[in-house]
């Protein structure tokens, strides 16, 4: 016979449910869906210290919301201050509500073995936005942003997209917290 393996292929020794158990995730995800809210009122939107800054989650998938590939929230960077510096698969967008300053993005280089290894590098560049502008950070990025105003706070809407965790490559490495950052609050659920 040409093909061996075919002597094989019809061993019967173990069963699953794998086809069957997509199906009804995708069935219960197409009914959830058309529930979720599609107006999210300020009150529920949950404010929170994080290592990046403090921000207000205005969609992110743990709110019962209709939207189903994108995370977004508000970042306020305090007079004079930065967020904390981070690398994440997906992309981000950005848009400056108030304020001025720059971002610093390290490119990353990567090389593949039996794991990843991430290689930054060591110059940044920099791109200074200001109000009404619009950022784009490209996947795999390092960056970090700065408020230059040391007087005002820098009010941000970053938006990344979800399908990057959903097909398996969700990789956020936090470099450096924000100054704000506050451990002890954080992990006792104090918000703003």
């Amino acid at each position: 016979m040409l093909f061996e393996e075919a002597k094989r292929a019809g061993i019967r020794t173990v069963e699953a449910g794998f086809y069957d158990e997509q199906v009804r995730k995708s069935e219960q995800r197409a009914a959830h869906s058309g529930r979720g809210r599609t107006i999210i009122k300020p009150e529920t939107m949950p404010w929170e210290n994080s290592r990046h800054g403090l921000i207000k989650h205005l969609i992110n998938e743990h709110l019962d919301v209709r939207i189903e590939s994108l995370d977004v929230y508000m970042q306020i960077i305090p007079p004079g201050s930065r967020s904390g510096k981070h690398r994440h698969m997906s992309e981000e967008y950005i848009f400056v509500l108030e304020g001025k300053g720059y971002d610093l993005h390290w490119d990353v280089d990567y090389e593949i073995g039996e794991r990843y290894h991430w290689k930054v590098d060591e110059t940044p560049s920099r791109w200074e936005w200001e109000q009404g502008d619009s950022v784009y950070i490209p996947p795999n990025t390092v960056h970090q942003h700065f408020n230059a105003d040391p007087d005002r706070a820098a009010r941000l809407i970053c938006a990344t997209s979800r399908l990057i965790r959903r097909i398996g490559f969700d990789d956020l490495e936090q470099l450096e917290n924000a100054p704000e950052y506050d451990a002890a609050r954080a992990s006792s659920g104090g918000g703003a």
